[in-house]
């Protein structure tokens, strides 16, 4: 039951007992409130028996903030459930919930949320600037794990399961490129053997890049805001702090040849994998898109494909479907025929590998699939990309650069940026120009020279004097 005090003269105290602390005394949340020096005795009363009854609701279900008390890493721990996995991707809030735990509230959880000031973000931002911040030490399996893996007559499946890690994950480890410590220790521990007899690290004491600074600044502004929002402050400090100046880095991507010349690579390659590069070149879609795939989706007849949904995954949580990235990201686009008699191709041997698992297989309608059916690990195309353009000298990209070479080379072509920004599905066409920018300057410097030689360059001589 709540109780009024009453401190001035139109000032009261609300308290509410919420159980007992550890020593046993009562633990007491208290309110002040300040009320309209107009009311009448009754008002007065019927509008303090309900400030008191909104209190104790507030209390009882641990909404209220004590906006004196409350410290920023407790408003953190408010804000993901209430705004943050309510509102934002679960991809999204994964990354957030890293940052937070990792760096953000180690530094400046413990201060007061209404007292955090943008000098201590300021000096926050230059700690994460300071070498040696890094935390994510990778480490690179030694010769002698693979020899072992021999010995003792296992395989990468049977490794996975005894390791509690995805196929594609301990290949990688296998084939002695970096794997997170997490990874590393997992197999370890199946093998039951020592991490550093097997394992070596691959410090990387460099700083943080400007971008994941800039990544740390918006998240606390975002937080912030919300703050704001709720009136637990009067204004934003990270508004008065000048966002960490980021360089910006050229996209990734092939050219017209490079890109032929990938094309002569994949002929050679296993179907699944010819067909996930292909498709990603043909189609610019993100790799989530391309992993959500399922045959409903492709329209054999008409050489259309449609983006309804992605493929994701998060430690603990596995693969699962999502929606596209935002509205726009829902989309249908054509395909050339050539990929659809590929995807012909590669339907046949997937009705195949359907046949011969029998009743193991899940049932699934994903393109992109493991041997008994279920949707192939996100990532699988990331793992497999580098080892083979290594095997065949190209040029490094990432599986993300197909999407940026197809736009590239379609802006190269002099498609409109509306179109290449639907085809994308960007929310925005200024997106679409931020990023593409240089191919569509060299895009339309093209059609400046094509106009040039057209009307300019073919004038008819004039008629020389008698």
């Amino acid at each position: 039951m709540a109780s009024i005090e009453k401190r001035g003269d139109n000032s009261y105290r609300i308290t509410v007992c919420d159980g007992y602390k550890s020593n046993g005394t009562k633990n007491k949340k208290r309110k002040s409130i300040t009320l309209d020096p107009g009311l009448t005795p009754k008002q007065l009363e019927k509008e303090l028996q309900r400030q008191a009854a909104l209190f104790e609701e507030e209390v009882k279900k641990g909404t209220y903030l004590d906006v004196g008390k409350i410290t920023f890493k407790e408003f953190c721990e408010k804000w993901i459930p209430d705004y943050a996995e309510k509102e934002l991707e679960p991809k999204t809030v994964f990354r957030y919930k890293e940052m937070l735990q990792s760096r953000i509230i180690p530094a400046m959880g413990h201060l007061k949320l209404n007292k955090l000031q943008p000098t201590h973000l300021l000096e926050f931002y230059n700690n994460l600037s300071e070498a040696g911040i890094r935390l994510d030490t990778k480490y690179i399996a030694l010769p002698a794990l693979k020899e072992l893996i021999k010995e003792k007559g296992l395989n990468v499946k049977k490794l996975a399961a005894a390791s509690g890690i995805c196929e594609d994950t301990v290949s990688k480890a296998l084939n002695a490129r970096s794997v997170t410590s997490k990874t590393a220790e997992s197999i370890c521990k199946a093998l039951n053997i020592k991490l550093s007899t097997f394992f070596e690290q691959n410090v990387d004491p460099k700083s943080l890049s400007s971008r994941t600074v800039l990544h740390h600044h918006r998240l606390i502004s975002s937080i912030l805001t919300t703050a704001v929002q709720w009136q637990l402050i009067f204004s934003n400090p990270a508004d008065r702090v000048k966002a960490p100046k980021t360089d910006k880095t050229p996209v990734q991507h092939y050219d017209e040849n490079q890109t032929k010349e990938l094309l002569r690579a994949l002929e050679t390659e296993e179907l699944k994998y010819k067909v996930m590069v292909l498709l990603d070149v043909f189609s610019g879609l993100r790799l989530g898109e391309l992993m959500g795939l399922s045959w409903s989706n492709i329209d054999m007849d008409n050489n259309t494909i449609e983006i309804v949904k992605a493929s994701q995954y998060l430690t603990g949580q596995g693969t699962f479907e999502k929606k596209p990235k935002n509205e726009t990201s829902v989309r249908k686009i054509s395909i050339p025929a050539p990929i659809t008699a590929l995807l012909s191709e590669y339907r046949i041997w997937w009705l195949e590998q359907r046949l011969q698992c029998g009743d193991q297989w899940k049932n699934s309608d994903r393109l992109f699939v493991t041997w008994d059916g279920r949707p192939m690990f996100t990532y699988t195309l990331t793992n497999w990309f580098p080892e083979f353009l290594q095997r065949h000298n190209l040029p490094k990209i990432t599986p993300h650069g197909l999407r940026h070479t197809s736009a590239t080379l379609l802006a190269a072509q002099g498609l409109e940026v509306s179109a290449i920004s639907k085809r994308l599905g960007h929310a925005r066409t200024s997106t679409t120009m931020d990023i593409y920018v240089h191919a569509l300057k060299s895009a339309d410097t093209a059609a400046s020279d094509l106009l040039e030689k057209a009307l300019l360059n073919n004038k008819p001589q004039e008629a020389k004097a008698e």
